[in-house]
């Protein structure tokens, strides 16, 4: 299994820009840099992208995540808050620097666009409930 740093050393922009340039997978990525916390659920996801399934939407994180665009994050078993998620995604930052490159997913816009989506009450409970530590 590779390290974070021999991720950071493959990083590839001309693959990574190649995996966000899919409709799908572009929605997932504004979705997360628009977050409030910069950093997602699948449930979440989920309820922004209510034509994708939990199964799709997982695939195309993975995708993501095999590119270096994207890592995953867990909250320790003894964190996790009942009937709440555990995992969640942010981009990583080689992506960040690579979109601010190429004025892709600028971080402004997308929060506003984020914000104007309304939610549910679970929702806003998942959306401000802590995140796993970097």
């Amino acid at each position: 299994m590779a390290s974070k740093t021999d991720v950071t050393e493959e990083f590839d922009s001309w693959c990574a820009l190649q995996k966000t340039t899919d409709k799908k997978r572009a929605d997932i990525l504004s979705d997360i840099v628009g977050h409030p916390k910069g950093m997602i659920s699948v449930e979440e996801l989920d309820y922004m992208n209510p034509s994708l399934s939990d199964d799709a939407i997982r695939r195309y994180l993975k995708t993501l995540a095999d590119v270096g665009v994207v890592r995953e994050r867990e909250f320790e078993t003894g964190k996790r808050l009942r009937n709440y998620p555990y995992k969640f995604y942010e981009l990583t930052e080689e992506a960040r620097e690579l979109f601010d490159r190429n004025g892709l997913f600028p971080e402004d816009a997308w929060q506003r666009q984020y914000r104007s989506v309304e939610k549910t009450a679970r929702i806003r409970d998942i959306e401000t409930m802590p995140r796993p530590d970097s």
